[in-house]
This record gives structure tokens, sequence and C-alpha cells, in this order.
């Protein structure tokens, strides 16, 4: 079974350094897609969701503290990680750029390791089911890079759309989810499948638990959450 890449979108006017973005991100091991201007960001983001963006302040057709302060006032994309990377390196700049909700700076001319592990650092910390390389919850553990799972000290089989949805819910323990959100989250923001279809997969894989079926509990009225907790 293939890794799952996360998805990195670059907004970067300069060739030159969206070129040096994309082999520094792709060397990392992610997936890469370049916008040139706010209008295309926008183009991209509307059709799926990245997992990061790095973001340019001057760009040619809008600043990109404009696309931010989009981005965070809908719903839909408030979430999202983003990093402002720019030549603005004064104080004040920052500090601007973090109010609107960027969630790191990186300042040009910009170290590509020290990129690379704010990336990873970001992922880590907003989205713990792509970033981390393993995952436990109690006895369920979760080699994400080789995408093997243990239950109470067991190798389990999954399928992808098992695997996905345990992978989530093991970064997200006590939380929580609507059938929506994880359609969301799991499936993919612009995945066009009947909620019920969860209940399907809830199914599934508390039969693939075995022992450690209740861990995946119903909230009734609001939709499923992971816990140890009976």
């Amino acid at each position: 079974m293939s890794k799952e890449l996360a998805q990195i979108l670059m907004v970067e006017d300069e060739p030159s350094i969206a070129e040096l973005l994309r082999f520094t991100m792709q060397g990392a091991g992610f997936a890469t897609t370049i916008a040139t201007d706010v209008a295309q960001a926008r183009k991209f983001i509307a059709e799926a969701l990245p997992h990061v963006v790095l973001l340019d302040w001057m760009l040619p057709d809008s600043s990109g503290l404009v696309l931010l302060s989009e981005l965070r006032r809908d719903p839909r994309t408030a979430a999202l990680p983003v990093i402002m990377l720019t030549a603005k390196g004064m104080e004040e700049d920052k500090v601007k750029g973090l109010n609107e909700g960027a969630d790191d700076y990186v300042t040009k001319p910009f170290s590509p390791k020290e990129l690379v592990a704010r990336v990873q650092a970001l992922l880590r910390r907003k989205t713990p089911e792509i970033g981390s390389q393993v995952l436990r919850y109690r006895d369920i553990g979760i080699d994400v890079e080789r995408r093997e799972v243990s239950v109470g000290g067991r190798p389990v089989t999954l399928d992808q759309a098992e695997f996905k949805l345990l992978r989530y819910l093991v970064a997200h323990p006590e939380r929580i989810f609507s059938r929506a959100q994880l359609l969301d989250k799991v499936w993919g923001d612009h995945t066009f499948i009947e909620e019920r279809t969860v209940d399907v997969h809830i199914m599934r894989l508390r039969k693939s638990l075995g022992d450690l079926a209740h861990y995946v509990q119903t909230v009734r009225g609001m939709g499923y959450k992971l816990s140890g907790e009976q």
C-alpha cells in the first residue's frame, strides 16, 4: 500500500523561488502544487484542500495577507495550516502576518532544511494523522510510514478506508466527529458519498478491532469518537 503524501500548496510568483520550493518539498517527500497568484491559489483551494499552504506576501494580483484573511473567515479553510514566506523581515511585518492568522513565518532567503522542519512541525501539530510517523492510543498502535496497525500487541490488517478512519480517530482521541466531518477529514472535503457510508466503515472497523471494538463509540445524535473509557 503506497504512502499518502502530504499536499503542499506553494503560492509564489518568482519562478526561481517556486522551483526551489518545489525541489525542496518534493525532496522531503511532499506532493506539491504551485500557484503564481492569489486567483490561482483560490482556484486550487476550491478544488481540494492542501495540508499546508506556503504563502508569499507580495503577489502580482493581490497581497498574500488578503488571501490569508479570506481563508481564516471561511469555515472550510479556517484551520488550514499556513506559513507566510516573504522577504518582509521587519518585526512589525511578522506580527501583522501572525495576527492575520498565519501559523508560522519564514523570511527570504530561507534555509531549505529549516523550512522543511517547520512544515513537518506544523503538520505534527495541526494534522497529526499526516505529520506523525507513529500514532498510539492505549492498546492501538499505528506505524503511519509502513501502514501497519497493532491492536493489543497483535498485527491487524485493515483496508484503505478502515486505515484512514482509524488513523484519524487515533490522532484525535476523545473528540466527537459527525459523519459529515469524518467524510471531509478522512475521505476529502469534495467527496460526494452518503453519510451513512461512514456507518458501514465504522462497523467494519469495529469488527477488525476485535476485543477493542468498544473503543469506537457512537455518541447518540452527534457522531463517533475514539475512547477507551466505558
